[in-house]
């Protein structure tokens, strides 16, 4: 072979698959090899196998640049998560497949203890993200209908009255309160709850728990002590009460991690759970069932949340929508072996 064929069959091997490469291997048009690519319902599962397995035969990627180019859509979904949080996690997993099978794909921006949720959102509007799933966002209720204005924005897990947008979330003062019904038709009395700080979501908790206790009579039982999301707050909480010399026969966290973090402090201070203080969280994320925690605690159904959010998402963008939609699910509550009948 010569120098100049040599080059030639070199370049030919390194040349980048096209649509075109793809549509000739199958036999089809272009256009429907793009709406498989591109998961758009139409055609048949046997037509989207072949083209799946030629496209990957080939080694063809999507070029997403060229399409976005082509027709001034991103097709791209924003979504802000906090990246401490294991319950944003799970969302995420359910948002990913929710969103492509109806075309859609994500892109996440992460919010930090030193990276704010202005930022965040910024990045996600400089990725041209068409929409704005937002998990759990604390700015206020004026900032996130402004932001609203730039692209339609839905808030999951987060009560925001008139505030012009889509929210997507669980009752969260009813799930609270399904956890003292439990502990109470258990017989404990002496309940405390750790607060989650400041937002909506804490607000709403600490009301589920405050109308609980008083629905039982327990008005003089009432203690909330200091905390947030995290670990470290709950074992702060229940180093407080184990300094106390006061503690309660049951502990209501804010979420699942709190809970964690009770459970470790009060584990190596000797005390028993459930056999002495029964624990019980919020979320049902996967730290909570994992055999060593086997943590009570209340679902807030990720799965669904997801799939109202893409669907949410598609409305406003796809189907002209433009009237708020708020999307409240019930939550459920899931007893497992941290909580028993009171000594």
């Amino acid at each position: 072979m010569s120098e100049v064929g040599a080059a030639g069959h070199r370049n030919g091997a390194n040349k980048r698959p096209r649509l075109e490469d793809v549509a000739a291997r199958v036999g089809l048009s272009t256009a429907s090899v793009s709406l498989v690519l591109r998961g758009v319902p139409g055609p048949s599962e046997r037509t989207r196998q072949r083209v799946l397995k030629a496209a990957a035969d080939l080694g063809y990627q999507v070029d997403r640049t060229a399409s976005m180019l082509a027709s001034r859509r991103t097709r791209l979904l924003g979504v802000m998560v906090d990246i401490h949080s294991p319950f944003h996690a799970e969302l995420v997993e359910h948002l990913h497949t929710a969103a492509e099978e109806v075309g859609y794909d994500l892109v996440l921006s992460t919010q930090t203890r030193t990276r704010d949720e202005h930022t965040a959102v910024e990045t996600l509007l400089a990725f041209r993200s068409e929409a704005l799933i937002l998990l759990g966002p604390t700015a206020p209720a004026d900032t996130l209908a402004a932001l609203d204005g730039k692209a339609p924005v839905i808030a999951v897990g987060r009560r925001i009255p008139d505030a012009g947008l889509d929210v997507v979330r669980t009752a969260d003062d009813d799930g609270v309160g399904q956890i003292v019904d439990h502990l109470a038709g258990l017989g404990h009395r002496s309940i405390a709850y750790v607060d989650g700080g400041k937002g909506v979501i804490a607000t709403d908790r600490r009301r589920g728990y405050r109308t609980a206790m008083r629905r039982h009579g327990l008005d003089a039982h009432i203690r909330i002590l200091h905390g947030d999301n995290t670990e470290a707050a709950g074992e702060r909480a229940a180093r407080h009460l184990l300094d106390s010399g006061d503690l309660p026969t049951a502990v209501v966290a804010f979420n699942d991690q709190c809970a964690i973090g009770v459970l470790t402090a009060l584990s190596r201070a000797g005390v028993a759970v459930p056999g002495e203080v029964s624990v019980a969280g919020y979320d049902d994320d996967t730290l909570s069932r994992l055999s060593c925690f086997n943590l009570t605690t209340v679902s807030q159904n990720a799965r669904e949340q997801a799939r109202h959010a893409v669907a949410a998402a598609v409305e406003r963008l796809d189907q002209d929508r433009t009237e708020p939609r708020e999307v409240v699910l019930p939550p459920r509550l899931v007893v497992r072996g941290s909580t028993i009948e009171s000594a």
